[in-house]
């Protein structure tokens, strides 16, 4: 497959978010059907809405990772998810990425047509999941998480989060090779409030162009509409857009290579102006 082909190094990618859950904390139950059923019409129009405004990807999600969210069974994240990758890839042609702790949750999907697999645990929850992608050659996000999503949030600590996050990321790296996934298919995430405090965040995304450089590969950066904008800002999560877009164009200045947004047409904007401000820069300056 190849990072280079979903992820390739001439533009910063946007990968829009496609929520079928009931209770993800800015978007959850907006693709339901009163009974509680995954609304196909519902998904393929919402998808479309996200290509049209500039979507590279689209990342299907079926569990909720919000701060305190409760597990719920792998038939029920696979029920929500894979029929929406299936009807994604059909009618829009697009890469999908299924996003998703579980290993049979990703089989799922990539069976239903995905191309990415990506897991916030960093293989934490599931170690198989590294195999289910190799072989299907798939690209693998590795996320960084501390915990899990119902505990992530209570009393995160680093001594020295930059160096400690890329420490673990070289870590879920490690087994993802271990498991056949080779560097070309290896996307990592610093986990952009997973069980970090307002002031991790904040380093994260001040030196995201120096965790690249440490970890030698792609970056994708998930900051849309999470609590620590809201912390800065005083904005409820509904109007953390234009906030979100903020993080995008630095990240993209940073030299990322994709960003997960919810507001797909402002991301894309953003991302342009920072990678052409960050393409300006005098080599002997930067």
């Amino acid at each position: 497959m190849g990072h280079s082909l979903v992820f390739p190094p001439e533009r910063v990618t946007i990968v829009g978010v496609l929520n079928v859950t009931p209770d993800s904390f800015s978007d959850g139950g907006l693709l339901l059907e009163e009974s509680g059923a995954v609304s196909e019409d519902l998904v393929l129009r919402t998808a479309a809405k996200l290509v049209e405004s500039g979507a590279h990807v689209l990342d299907v999600g079926g569990e909720s990772t919000r701060p305190g969210a409760v597990e719920i069974s792998v038939e029920e994240e696979i029920e929500r998810t894979a029929r929406a990758v299936e009807i994604v890839v059909r009618e829009l042609g697009i890469p999908v990425s299924i996003d998703t702790r579980r290993a049979a949750v990703a089989r799922a999907g990539l069976g239903a047509g995905a191309q990415i697999v990506n897991d916030v645990s960093g293989l934490s929850h599931e170690g198989a999941m590294a195999e289910v992608v190799a072989e299907a050659d798939a690209v693998l996000i590795l996320g960084h998480i501390r915990g899990t999503p119902a505990t992530m949030q209570v009393d995160p600590h680093y001594d020295d989060v930059l160096v400690e996050v890329a420490n673990e990321l070289e870590e879920s790296v490690r087994l993802a090779r271990k498991s056949g996934v080779p560097d070309c298919n290896l996307v990592v995430d610093p986990g952009i409030g997973f069980g970090k405090r307002l002031e991790d965040n904040l380093q994260l995304t001040a030196h995201l162009g120096w965790l690249r450089g440490r970890l030698g590969l792609p970056v994708m950066v998930g900051a849309s509409r999470k609590g620590f904008l809201g912390s800065i800002t005083g904005d409820p999560v509904g109007d953390r857009d234009v906030a979100s877009h903020a993080v995008c164009a630095i990240a993209a200045f940073s030299g990322v290579d994709a960003v997960r947004v919810h507001d797909v047409a402002g991301a894309r904007r953003a991302v342009q102006v920072g990678r052409a401000m960050g393409e300006s820069r005098r080599k002997e300056l930067a």
